[in-house]
């Protein structure tokens, strides 16, 4: 399995950005793809999820409301629409894939990660 990552960027609190993550390798069916993000100094967060078939979605409570998670099966892309963007939201954007039907918060459940696209929120 193998995941990219791309779309990061510098956009002011407020605005909006949308990342993707092509994913290949195998088909994804039974996958469970999820985006989390690591900012300077802390811990990787969940940010949100969803699973491959069925396309039901799963947000971490600091985004909820804000992004959306989407996925494109005939182009294999995981895309995360990002709104009414915080400075809070600055950090590394990494896409991952999980082998299951569970979605899992943890970034320990996730065998296959892209790479990190950084993106960053200015007042």
């Amino acid at each position: 399995v193998q995941l990219q990552a791309f779309g990061g960027g510098l956009v002011q609190a407020g605005g909006s950005l949308r990342l993707s993550c092509v994913a290949s390798g195998r088909t994804f069916n039974n996958y469970v793809m999820g985006w989390f993000r690591q900012a300077p100094g802390k811990g990787r967060e969940f940010v949100a999820a969803i699973r491959w078939s069925a396309g039901s979605t799963y947000y971490g409570d600091s985004v909820k409301g804000r992004f959306t998670i989407s996925r494109d099966n005939a182009k294999n892309m995981v895309y995360l629409q990002m709104n009414s963007l915080k400075m809070e939201d600055t950090a590394i954007y990494y896409c991952a894939a999980r082998s299951s039907l569970v979605i899992h918060m943890s970034h320990t459940q996730y065998s296959y990660w892209g790479q990190g696209t950084q993106v960053t929120v200015s007042s």
